[in-house]
């Protein structure tokens, strides 16, 4: 098994897998997360009286702040060049859903990216909201959807 892993050595070492030979193609990844938070909370943000200022601003431009700065976090991860990033936050019932899409036209995927964007972002809302509401948890956290590379087009199969 050790020899199917691509990021591991017959010896079982770590290293970073040479991508030199591969050409660069478009590519995309998309991820969510969500924040749940108590009600109160999602009031105070309609209502944009946020002690701390624009929470939603704040946290979007964490999240492609984030997205461009993937591989200095990840160890394994390539530096790419991230040529698109959205990030857009939706206030839900009971929290806040946090929504990536990353693109690029490199040697390998942005999925790293756009979750790395999501998380980003969702640290910044509890960063930012902590201080009126202690409930807070960060949840799922997932790729939804990939385009491009040799693997090709994936989208996740819809959950209820």
């Amino acid at each position: 098994m050790v020899g199917e892993l691509t990021h591991i050595r017959g010896d079982g070492s770590a290293h970073m897998v040479d991508v030199t030979g591969k050409q660069p193609t478009v590519r995309s990844a998309s991820a969510v997360a969500e924040v749940r938070c108590a009600e109160s909370t999602l009031d105070v943000l309609r209502q944009g009286e946020v002690p701390k200022g624009d929470v939603m601003a704040v946290a979007r431009i964490a999240g492609i702040q984030g997205a461009k700065r993937a591989s200095e976090l990840i160890p394994l991860a390539h530096v790419i060049g991230v040529h698109g990033c959205e990030v857009d936050l939706e206030l839900l019932g009971n929290g806040i859903r946090v929504q990536s899409t990353v693109r690029t036209a490199d040697r390998t995927g942005v999925e790293m990216e756009a979750l790395t964007a999501v998380t980003v972002a969702a640290l910044t809302l509890v960063d930012m909201l902590k201080s009126i509401d202690r409930t807070l948890v960060i949840r799922e956290a997932k790729i939804v959807a990939k385009s491009g590379g040799r693997s090709g087009d994936w989208v996740r199969p819809h959950e209820d």
